[in-house]
């Protein structure tokens, strides 16, 4: 790459991330909805067309924004999880629940992006997967690591729910059983429901330790999925 190429790589680099810094700047100013490709070209001194050369449409921006909302929130997650005992599995999941809800706390506005109200008229395409997945699956992990140990509770189905466990392990899951399978959706579900309570008020005079109140829930969700203390 020439001396020239470089230079405008890096400044594309760097107008990038300005964009994506006013972007959320407007976010948490007036919501996912209100987001303007013109308003945040106002921000930054650019004619709109300038823009668009960079992100083509509000919803190539958003986009942007959930991909790397997902990527930082799954990094906080990873970075917390690497920490714990490879071989306490309880204290390996209740780190990661920790590490969400600390992240949802400190990036509220990135939090209600990714799992807030829908914003109208947006459909997340395929590549948010992989960001979005970077959290179930290292909860995935934990359940089939301690599967392997073993330190896994049998968890029965009702019959009929067990071809719907069959399917989530086929989909989601290989080699667990179908009841850690539908246990492990059930607690994701319920991990952000948790964060999302606190996040958005629905805990105001209800919880007042919220962090005690997390702690446990978090420790019960583990015993929910399956994992035991050795």
């Amino acid at each position: 790459m020439s001396t020239a190429q470089g230079a405008r790589a890096r400044a594309r680099i760097e107008v990038t991330a300005a964009i994506k810094d006013a972007a959320r700047r407007q976010l948490a100013a007036e919501g996912a909805a209100k987001l303007s490709l013109r308003a945040v070209a106002r921000e930054l001194g650019m004619v709109s067309s300038a823009l668009y050369r960079y992100f083509p449409s509000r919803d190539d921006l958003l986009t942007a924004l959930i991909i790397d909302a997902y990527d930082s929130l799954g990094e906080a997650a990873e970075t917390a999880h690497a920490k714990a005992a490879a071989t306490d599995h309880v204290r390996r999941w209740t780190t990661v629940c920790e590490a969400v809800r600390a992240w949802a706390l400190a990036h509220p506005h990135e939090y209600s992006l990714i799992y807030g109200s829908p914003v109208p008229g947006y459909a997340a395409p395929e590549t948010t997967v992989p960001a979005a997945a970077r959290v179930g699956l290292l909860l995935i992990g934990i359940v089939r690591d301690a599967a392997r140990d073993p330190g896994l509770a049998g968890l029965p189905l009702p019959a009929e729910l067990r071809p719907e466990g069959e399917r989530m392990v086929r989909d989601l899951a290989p080699d667990l059983p179908p009841g850690a399978a539908v246990a492990l959706v059930a607690a994701w579900a319920q991990l952000f429901g948790l964060v999302g309570f606190e996040l958005f008020g629905q805990f105001h005079r209800v919880v007042e330790d919220r962090e005690a109140f997390f702690r446990h829930a978090a420790a019960r969700l583990a015993r929910d999925v399956g994992l035991v203390h050795r």
